[in-house]
């Protein structure tokens, strides 16, 4: 493990499927988070510490402070959790209203603008990390492009190169970028995205205040968000009724639920197998046509 400079008492916790996670007392005594892994890729830790640091800025949910960054590491204020990290009622209400302030702070493109990488060389946009899977993250004019382009037909070359979804799965993924100008609903600009946001990427302080941790942050659309928490085990339907409250959702949102799925299952087939697949076939079927 690498640590930065000074740390101590390192102690092994939970932290994710992929980096290693510590806690560690700082040089300057503060404790801190730490994630760490030998073969993290270049910019890996500084593009998730400025997408923690951007979604802040739209201060309405908060994230844990960055402490310290490198390629080796990435050091973040430490959080002490409720019992099972659980959102009660006020928690998720607070959770759903910044969520959707966060969102309504917009971003200037879709996807993310060149940025230089920590050590050197040329700038280009950070890519988005699931898991092991990288995304182009390349600015686009509109939504569905980028969805498209930067989004469902990577994962989609990935699968094929893997062998990890049948010929005719794949078919249908082709025919919903096809159609995505049909389908995406009425235009909105770039919304201020988490881009990974499930249920576990939320946790709750101990006074049971949502936290949001582990971003994959571009400008994408606000739809992404919801209906990944959807997927993967949202903390209560009051967390959606407080965001409808404060950002109403474009007519025929239910309709898109499936489609902005359609990311996460791809995602989950590739790394996972199993039922998801068979998963994200049902649903390129359904939107494919």
């Amino acid at each position: 493990m690498t640590l930065p400079p000074g740390a101590s008492g390192a102690r092994r916790v939970v932290g994710g499927d992929i980096n290693e996670a510590y806690s560690v007392r700082l040089a300057n005594g503060q404790e801190a988070f730490v994630k760490t892994r030998a073969d993290a890729a270049p910019g890996e830790y500084a593009a998730e510490a400025a997408g923690l640091r951007w979604l802040a800025e739209a201060g309405a949910l908060r994230t844990p402070r960055v402490l310290d960054v490198d390629e080796r590491y990435l050091a973040l204020e430490w959080i002490a959790t409720a019992p099972r990290s659980r959102l009660g009622r006020a928690g998720a209400q607070e959770l759903g209203a910044g969520l959707a302030a966060t969102h309504l702070a917009g971003a200037p493109c879709f996807g993310l603008g060149a940025v230089a990488p920590a050590s050197g060389g040329p700038q280009t946009p950070a890519p988005a990390r699931f898991g092991s899977l990288r995304l182009p993250n390349d600015p686009t004019g509109e939504w569905p492009e980028f969805y498209a382009e930067r989004r469902l037909r990577p994962l989609a070359l990935l699968a094929r190169e893997r062998g990890a979804l049948p010929a005719a799965a794949l078919a249908a993924v082709e025919r919903v970028c096809e159609r995505l100008a049909a389908l995406c609903g009425p235009p909105e600009p770039p919304a201020r995205v988490h881009g990974d946001l499930w249920s576990g990427n939320v946790i709750a302080d101990a006074r049971g205040r949502p936290w949001l941790i582990d971003p994959c942050a571009y400008g994408g659309h606000r739809e992404v968000d919801l209906a990944m928490l959807r997927l993967f085990g949202a903390p209560s339907e009051l967390l959606f009724a407080a965001y409808e409250q404060r950002a109403p959702l474009a007519e025929g949102w239910r309709e898109r639920v499936e489609l902005y799925q359609l990311l996460p299952l791809l995602v989950h087939a590739l790394l996972f197998g199993g039922s998801y697949v068979h998963a994200a076939a049902r649903v390129a079927r359904r939107y494919g046509g």
